[in-house]
């Protein structure tokens, strides 16, 4: 049976709809009647349990997913620009500027996801047998780190869906004190798996769970012990998949070591509510044998 309070059901319902409705226009008094109350009172209810309001939200996620779009993709930015929900091209650029640091047509040929496709075309970068280009270090850890998780199944550009869900219980349960870290579990390769069968978990690790309800729905999982390379990657998230290129591909062959069985693991070292995206700072840990 769902622990959560009323107040949580209606958080899940309006963030579901915002990521199911990205392309649509969100209109912010229609998703307070989705949450069944008054747009006043929903509003702050929202502001306080997300630590934004509804149209930050909706602004940074689509901001985000034009980032997304700029890297990975060849989509002319005026194209980018009405599928974020601009009515001209230069209210998008002053809006991603503004975010972003740059404007769209500088980040997609200078963001810092470049420094990894950059890398990956260097004969220098090809010839490294070690972790001086980048930030990597090797770690033991000697137990398991135990994880409360939220399951996301589609492409992992969008389980932010399953951390705003976890972050507004733990704002409704009072649960920031016992906070250790943030991370995310990735289960499959998305170089051979269809993004709507992806399968990873939005997770918290928590000193711990005394005095606090746990829903029956959350997963139980762990950081396995183990030997794990770690890759601090700073800047946009929308810039990771670069990242990994990099490190799978350039730096795993040419450091010597064996990748592991255990899935890969994210850890968010700040919160995009809080920081520019271009500050962002996010460890990757690759399970090494």
């Amino acid at each position: 049976m769902r622990d959560y309070s009323a107040y949580q059901q209606r958080f899940q319902r309006v963030v579901d709809h915002i990521y199911q409705n990205l392309d649509a226009p969100l209109d912010l008094n229609a998703l307070a009647d989705i949450a069944h109350m008054s747009p006043c009172h929903w509003h702050r209810v929202y502001a306080a349990m997300c630590g934004e309001t509804l149209a930050a939200t909706v602004k940074r996620l689509r901001l985000h997913r034009a980032a997304a779009q700029l890297i990975n993709s060849e989509l002319p930015v005026d194209r980018v620009s009405a599928a974020s929900g601009y009515s001209t091209l230069q209210s998008f650029n002053r809006a991603f500027g503004k975010a972003y640091g740059m404007p769209p047509v500088r980040f997609r040929r200078e963001g810092s996801h470049t420094r990894f496709t950059l890398a990956m075309r260097s004969e220098e970068q090809l010839q490294m047998t070690d972790s001086t280009a980048m930030d990597v270090r090797i770690e033991t850890r000697d137990t398991a780190l135990p994880l409360l998780c939220i399951p996301h199944s589609g492409p992992y550009m969008s389980i932010g869906n399953a951390f705003d869900k976890l972050n507004g219980w733990m704002v409704e349960n009072q649960v920031w004190p016992q906070l250790k870290g943030v991370m995310a579990l990735y289960h499959d390769n998305p170089e051979t798996v269809a993004p709507d069968q992806l399968r990873s978990h939005a997770c918290v690790a928590l000193s711990s769970e005394e005095g606090i309800n746990i829903p029956d729905d959350f997963a139980r999982l762990s950081i396995a012990a183990g030997r794990y390379a770690i890759l601090r990657h700073k800047g946009p998230y929308a810039g990771l998949q670069q990242a990994y290129e990099w490190f799978y591909g350039i730096w795993l062959p040419q450091s010597g070591e064996e990748v592991g069985n255990h899935p890969c693991v994210e850890e968010y070292l700040n919160n995009p509510r809080e920081v520019a995206p271009e500050e962002l700072l996010t460890e990757i840990y690759m399970p090494l044998i």
